[in-house]
């Protein structure tokens, strides 16, 4: 646990990809298998449930700092970080556990949801009197289900390839899919035999860029193919050893909530996995996502809803043919190869995504105007002669979207960030007019500049009006340009509309609180879908 504890704290104290990925490094060296797999596991994201609430977790650790609670609550507003105002507020004990992380992890956490509360206090109290203040941080943030740190899953990647040497990309492969954190598994993994036999393994996803550049730099036209931008879930269905199994891009098994894809597949030749997106779709087109937010979630997918929302596969790539990994083969060789397996097991619950011919950019550029009125948002562009990468890679593959919606709208609410900002206010909440009145209408925590935020904040520290806990009311003086993709009524909102994605696009200076736009402009917005 110190180790893992001391690697934590070199992660989130610098910036340097180059000095993470050392830090891993050194840490893979030195880490035993049964340890490193769980610090794999973390970092990659794989975090384990929140087990114990956090109004439990600020009573128990306000208890054993012997502080009343509202001093804990103002040192929590100081500190903006649950895990690291415990931590810092609980009295150090001389003598730490030599536990290693496996040991706290399978003995201690756990276990934990299986305790009733008393238990859970017991045990959390004892973890906490045998931590030094970093191992006792890191615990918190595992116990909290809050675990994160500024890696992502291609930097362990990377850092996994430099350690083993073996390529990145069977890394990533033998990452994907479900695996248990246990020394076996940790050893496959670096295992210099590359030959994998789990049969429901999907390949790692490959990424698309928005494109920030002018679309002519890009080059003759024809050296692309170009399909349109679905909104749904990016998806692999695999057909192997007469088994079919779906996964999610985000590493999640989803086969049986959607049994129509599975029945399908099933037509499907073994040594097949097909890439693609999920969608609702209804007789010659689709429906909106948030007809898909329906089914996604449930733990039973019902007759009635299954007729109400049926979904079929828009089938983008070919990653597997006849059983051989053709990743590596021209897009322009795997789409026809897909087209024609597809023909060939004339099944309508997977329909390949149809190519969008044009004889010029512009000529591109003016079918692209017309995404939204087909139900997608806007183009993706890929060389023709490009390989299946891994991630999200620069150069081949690019997302051509429309242009997002804009509304102006005032910030009315906010609430410190976590992680490196957590002691910056840096989530908000935007209000639009309703008449003489300001509605909450969208949150966003993304889109400005470090010294924005830092700018903002102290607007909040000095105008604030009320505080909810975490959440401060503010003065309805700062206009913002909010963007997203998507717009629909919505009886659960307070405005009476939900939005996709949105998110900070600059600060309107130049805006009074009067000017923002108001609940006749976004149906106004509504209407031009």
């Amino acid at each position: 646990m110190k180790a893992f504890s001391r690697l934590y704290t070199e992660l989130d104290e610098t910036t340097s990809t180059n000095l993470k990925i050392e830090a891993l490094v050194r840490y893979f060296r030195t880490a035993p298998p049964e340890n490193a797999i769980w610090a794999i596991s973390f970092l990659i994201g794989r975090k384990p449930r929140q087990v114990v609430s956090t109004r439990k977790l600020r009573e128990w650790a306000a208890a054993a700092a012997e502080i009343p609670d509202w001093l804990f609550e103002a040192a929590y507003d100081v500190v903006g970080d649950l895990a690291e105002t415990i931590s810092l507020l609980l009295p150090r004990n001389f003598t730490v556990s030599e536990l290693a992380l496996r040991d706290w992890v399978e003995e201690h956490l756990i276990p934990l949801r299986g305790k009733d509360l008393e238990d859970q206090r017991k045990e959390i109290l004892s973890a906490w009197q045998q931590m030094d203040q970093a191992q006792c941080f890191v615990w918190n943030k595992l116990i909290t289900g809050g675990f994160r740190v500024g890696v992502s899953q291609k930097l362990v990647i990377r850092a996994l390839a430099k350690f083993s040497h073996i390529e990145e990309t069977v890394i990533a492969h033998r990452l994907m899919g479900h695996w248990n954190p246990d020394p076996e598994f940790y050893h496959r993994l670096l295992s210099a035999n590359t030959e994998d036999a789990d049969i429901s393994r999907p390949y790692p996803f490959f990424l698309a860029h928005p494109l920030e550049d002018d679309v002519d730099n890009l080059g003759p036209v024809n050296d692309w193919q170009a399909e349109w931008k679905w909104d749904g879930i990016r998806a692999q269905i695999i057909k192997r050893q007469n088994e079919v199994f779906i996964w999610s891009r985000g590493e999640e098994l989803v086969t049986d909530k959607y049994p129509e894809l599975e029945e399908a597949a099933r037509k499907l030749p073994n040594g097949t996995v097909i890439d693609g997106e999920i969608i609702p779709w209804a007789g010659n087109g689709p429906l909106n996502f948030s007809e898909l937010q329906r089914r996604i979630g449930r733990k039973k997918v019902s007759r009635k809803i299954l007729k109400e929302v049926p979904v079929i596969l828009m089938a983008y790539d070919l990653l597997e043919f006849n059983s051989e990994d053709v990743r590596g083969n021209a897009l322009s060789w795997r789409k026809e190869a897909l087209a024609s397996l597809i023909a060939e097991a004339s099944e309508t619950g997977i329909m390949l995504s149809p190519q969008v011919s044009a004889k010029s950019w512009e000529e591109l550029s003016l079918t692209r105007d017309d995404a939204r009125s087909r139900g997608v948002e806007g183009l993706m562009l890929k060389r023709q002669v490009s390989p299946y990468g891994v991630g999200r890679r620069r150069g081949d593959w690019w997302k051509w979207k429309v242009d997002p919606f804009t509304v102006d709208a005032v910030l009315i609410y906010a609430q410190r960030g976590h992680g490196r900002r957590s002691g910056l206010f840096t989530d908000y909440t935007f209000a639009v007019w309703d008449q003489n009145a300001l509605v909450p209408f969208a949150k966003a925590y993304s889109g400005l500049t470090d010294a924005e935020i830092r700018q903002v904040d102290r607007f909040i520290q000095r105008n604030t009006l009320e505080k909810f806990g975490p959440v401060r009311s503010v003065k309805p003086e700062l206009v913002f340009e909010i963007a997203f993709e998507d717009i629909r009524k919505s009886s659960r909102h307070k405005s009476g509309f939900a939005v996709r994605f949105p998110r900070i696009s600059r600060w309107r200076r130049d805006k009074k609180t009067a000017e923002a736009d108001t609940l006749e402009t976004i149906e106004a917005l509504l209407g031009s879908q």
